[in-house]
């Protein structure tokens, strides 16, 4: 048995013995290292593998627990933002917006495509990029206010609040404002095109698309900064 099998193997021993209630909160790593008698990092990967199976769940700056994480951790933005980072919300939002959009051209009012049309202009003539970033913000908002799903605009609301609370950092190229050819726009002319037209699956790989783009370009500019 190797070293790190047997620090599992003894932390789950030592949990057994106990029967701890869910949520109990472990000793610091230090104390669990004496008395399992393993190193730190022997400690640290039979904590991980546990915290994988949802035997364990970590808080940062709280501790470590016994049984899986409570839903309760996941109910605030904050306590969202502190336990995800920018790769995860991109993800999420790759999954969740295309079927936004595609909600969003069954269900779109006249009232509703007006508005995006009206978002698409206002980014075109934004002069900073603060103000293409708020008008992009409230294009993507919008198509899911036109999806007329309370549930989804729920969930959109919740993720792009934890968007804006996860920070890539400052990515931008120097100049002032988007350019005019910033892929973005003929993007945003597509996914709308497609709801204006009832194209659902047009509308959910616009969407994708346009989100795949963002990615790449967000992970091209931090490489290039590092």
């Amino acid at each position: 048995m190797d070293q790190g099998q047997g620090a599992l193997t003894q932390l789950r021993a030592y949990l057994a013995q106990r029967d701890l209630p869910a949520n109990t909160r472990l000793p610091p790593e230090r104390e669990l290292c004496d008395i399992l008698g393993v190193s730190r990092g022997e400690l640290r990967k039979a904590l991980a593998v546990m915290e994988g199976n949802g035997e364990l769940w970590r808080h940062v700056g709280k501790g470590t627990f016994i049984g899986t994480r409570p839903a309760k951790e996941y109910s605030d933005v904050a306590g969202i933002a502190a336990l995800t980072n920018p790769r995860e919300v991109m993800q999420a939002r790759l999954l969740i917006e295309p079927q936004i959009a595609r909600e969003a051209a069954l269900n779109a009012t006249a009232g509703d495509i007006a508005e995006l049309k009206q978002c698409m202009a206002a980014s075109r003539q934004a002069q900073t990029w603060r103000q293409y970033e708020n008008c992009d913000n409230r294009l993507h908002r919008a198509v899911a206010e036109a999806s007329h799903n309370t549930v989804l605009l729920a969930l959109f609301d919740t993720l792009n609040a934890v968007r804006r609370a996860v920070v890539w950092g400052r990515l931008r190229v120097k100049v002032d404002r988007p350019p005019n050819d910033h892929h973005s726009f003929a993007e945003h002319e597509r996914l709308v095109k497609a709801i204006e037209e009832r194209d659902m699956d047009g509308a959910s790989q616009a969407m994708l698309r346009h989100l795949s783009q963002v990615q790449a370009n967000l992970l091209a500019a931090r490489q290039a900064a590092e």
